[in-house]
C-alpha cells in the first residue's frame, strides 16, 4: 500500500509554463517537523507507486498526479471543481 503524503507548500521557480513552475513540493511530518522534495523527486515518488500526494482546501482533499505534455513530465492536481491550479496557489515553502 503506497504511502499518503499531503502537500502544504511548494517553491516556484521564475518560469512562465505551469508544469514548469513548481521547484520543490513541502509539508509537515507527524513530529511537526517539515520536509521538502525536488519536483523531480516527487515524480519519482508517483511513478514507484510507493508514495501518493495530496492536497487539502476547505476539507477537499485533491489528489497530485503524474502528467506529461509530450516532452516533459510534471505534477498537477485531479479536477477539484474549486480552482485550477491547487498546487501553484500554496504558500511558499520556507
Amino acid at each position: 500500500m503506497a504511502k499518503r503524503v499531503r502537500i502544504r507548500c511548494i517553491n516556484k521557480t521564475d518560469r512562465r509554463s505551469a508544469h514548469e513552475r513548481i521547484k520543490n513540493v513541502g509539508g509537515l511530518n507527524s513530529d511537526g517537523t517539515r520536509w521538502k522534495l525536488s519536483v523531480k523527486k516527487t515524480i519519482r515518488d508517483l511513478e514507484s507507486r510507493e508514495w501518493e500526494y495530496y492536497v487539502e482546501e476547505s476539507g477537499v482533499t485533491v489528489e497530485v498526479i503524474l502528467a506529461t505534455d509530450g516532452r516533459h513530465k510534471y505534477i498537477k492536481t485531479t479536477v477539484d471543481r474549486i480552482q485550477p491550479d491547487n498546487l501553484l496557489s500554496l504558500p511558499e515553502c520556507p
